[in-house]
């Protein structure tokens, strides 16, 4: 009653036999590019939303980014370009050293390489002192006498250590002096802060000193408070008046004093307190002596 078919191997083989036809005519002759290209176009939908789930989460991930993951990155950016900055301040000073032909990039170079980013959590609104308080104490390290600098500039030193926080005195506050020298020619000199944030005083120096205005003064490396060869201020004015014994030079400080948000600990020298500690220790040995003057 019912028909019956070929056999299942009859048809296997009849397939392979059709299979490799088309493969020899497509070979040979070409004639079923257009075949395979109208179906290309046909299960174009199919791959495209057999891919879309991939292609959604990557887009989706990428467009809605987290917040806090772009501010990480923007804060571990700007971290890193205080850093650099920081390094950049000596090259000025050691390149005017090394064409006066003083052997002072090796001195330069003593400075530690620790530096500790602190931010400005509150300002001294008294006008005739020039403080700061910034977000650093005893657990991060910080101690008395420790330089403090912004990006740019010499900034000041820490006066007061809590334990979360510390003072910091500023080149400007009018009992605040820095031993500096001219970049130029190594002219030591002081200077006295005023009281004025943008201004420093450099009193002492004779008429005929050799001092011009654009003058960079930078850290002379005197008092071991401060290594030598970071930039400090720029002398902005100089006033000789023949019946006066010194001239009247006026400087303002490279640091961002009045806007600056963030500030540089530096671990340049031993801290005082460990000075002492060493030489307390072993007053006769030469050689711990020597370590804490270093």
């Amino acid at each position: 009653m019912f028909t019956q078919g070929p056999s299942v191997t009859t048809r296997v083989v009849i397939a392979v036999m059709v299979s490799l036809a088309l493969m020899v005519v497509d070979h040979r002759y070409h004639h079923l590019e257009t075949v395979r290209s109208a179906l290309s176009v046909a299960t174009y939908p199919l791959h495209f939303i057999a891919d879309l789930p991939v292609s959604a989460t990557n887009w989706v991930t990428e467009v809605f980014a987290t917040r806090n993951h772009l501010e990480s990155e923007n804060q571990r950016l700007h971290k890193e370009n205080l850093h650099f900055r920081a390094r950049q301040q000596k090259f000025a000073a050691l390149e005017e050293e090394n064409m006066r032909l003083r052997n002072l990039l090796e001195s330069s170079f003593k400075v530690g390489e620790r530096i500790l980013i602190a931010e400005l959590i509150a300002v001294d609104l008294d006008p005739y002192r020039q403080q700061v308080l910034i977000n650093k104490g005893n657990t991060s390290g910080a101690y008395k006498g420790q330089p403090v600098l912004d990006a740019d500039a010499v900034m000041g030193q820490v006066v007061h250590v809590n334990r979360y926080n510390s003072t910091v005195l500023m080149i400007t506050d009018a009992s605040h002096a820095l031993p500096v020298q001219v970049n130029r020619n190594g002219l030591r000199t002081i200077a006295m802060g005023t009281g004025r944030i943008n201004e420093l005083e450099l009193p002492h120096l004779p008429n005929n000193a050799d001092i011009e205005v654009g003058d960079l003064l930078v850290t002379s490396g005197l008092g071991g408070r401060f290594p030598p060869g970071y930039p400090v201020a720029e002398v902005v004015s100089v006033e000789r008046e023949p019946q006066q014994p010194f001239a009247v030079i006026k400087a303002q400080p490279s640091a961002h004093l009045d806007r600056t948000r963030e500030a540089l600990l530096v671990w340049t020298l031993t801290p005082p307190e460990a000075r002492s500690e060493i030489a307390n220790a072993n007053p006769d040995d030469p050689d711990t002596t020597q370590g804490a003057e270093q």
